[in-house]
């Protein structure tokens, strides 16, 4: 994880050094605070969004994991367009547009799925899911395992 974080922290300083040789610095400080009020307000709209579609769904009755995982990925997306930085603005911009945040949430819910089954697996062994319901495995269970060969008696 500290890898990753200074991986990230390198690539935030080597963005913003391309960006102010390019623009100059108050250039490069003029482009961060735009990003921070356009992201803002795209996560403004956007959440206001996804807090309507969430209410729709739940006073219909139906199942509301499509609005909920949006709802999370769009203040995911707030928080990293609140961080100073172009690549957290970049990463923060792909969870606020409708388009990419599509790709993102079925990324995160096969992820959630992989880690859910392992878990599953290691508390009571192999399961079947289907339709994202847990159904007895088909297999029948052995107790113990067979061993095959003769008993000798000495």
């Amino acid at each position: 994880m500290a890898v990753a974080f200074l991986l990230y922290v390198l690539a935030e300083v080597a963005a913003i050094w391309a960006v102010g040789s390019a623009v100059g610095v108050l250039g490069t400080i003029a482009l961060l605070l735009a990003g921070a009020f356009l992201g803002s307000w795209l996560a403004r709209r956007e959440g206001g969004k996804a807090a309507r579609a969430f209410m729709e769904t739940a006073r219909a009755g139906r199942s509301a994991h499509v609005e909920v995982t949006n709802g999370m990925l769009i203040g995911l997306g707030g928080l990293l367009i609140m961080i100073p930085g172009f690549v957290s603005d970049v990463l923060g911009l792909f969870l606020l547009l409708p388009p990419t945040r599509a790709i993102a949430r079925k990324l995160w819910l096969k992820r959630m799925e992989r880690r859910m089954m392992a878990h599953v697996n290691n508390q009571r062994g192999p399961v079947v899911i289907v339709d994202s319901e847990v159904v007895p495995d088909p297999r029948p269970a052995q107790a113990h395992p067979v061993i095959e060969g003769r008993i000798v008696e000495g």
